[in-house]
């Protein structure tokens, strides 16, 4: 069971690919099968066979995304005076080796390991949940067990 949390710009960027998909995408795809279909036989059309595959799939992400997106709680604010490290934080590690990274905990939704955004359900997420600045974690992760300090806990502001 994932959490239904969101950032803000995680919730903008789920929405803004519905509406594209829903208001954009498909109706210009059911116009191409739809000339495709008026062209005679379907069983040999390969522009009505392929559109329709593409539509089912789209069909599929926007069920997806607007089940999805009613479901999700978007969280606008940073928790005052807190130097823990909970949802939408920004948080410096140093792990044994003395390598420093940079990790911002969101939704399931939102990850992005180039980012640096990991999921909050994620192992490392579940295990910086709630720690401060100086504490040491320990993860699995697939080369093995590696441990963490946390150097720095940072909330930057959310955008509108």
């Amino acid at each position: 069971m994932s959490s239904n949390y969101i950032t803000p710009e995680g919730f903008k960027v789920l929405r803004t690919e519905f509406e594209r998909l829903w208001l954009d995408e498909r109706p210009k795809l059911v116009q191409q099968v739809e000339e495709a279909a008026a062209q005679g036989d379907r069983s040999e059309n390969a522009e009505y066979i392929y559109g329709k595959k593409r539509l089912r799939e789209i069909d599929r992400r926007v069920r997806f995304l607007k089940k999805r997106l009613s479901e999700l709680t978007v969280v606008n604010e940073a928790p005052t005076g807190s130097d823990k490290v909970f949802f939408g934080a920004w948080v410096k590690l140093e792990d044994d080796a003395g390598r420093e990274v940079c990790y911002r905990i969101v939704g399931p939704d939102e990850f992005d390991a180039k980012q640096g955004f990991i999921s909050i359900d994620s192992p490392m997420g579940k295990a910086l949940i709630g720690r401060s600045v100086d504490d040491e974690i320990t993860v699995n992760r697939p080369m093995g067990r590696t441990t963490f300090v946390i150097l720095e806990v940072a909330y930057q502001p959310f955008e509108d």
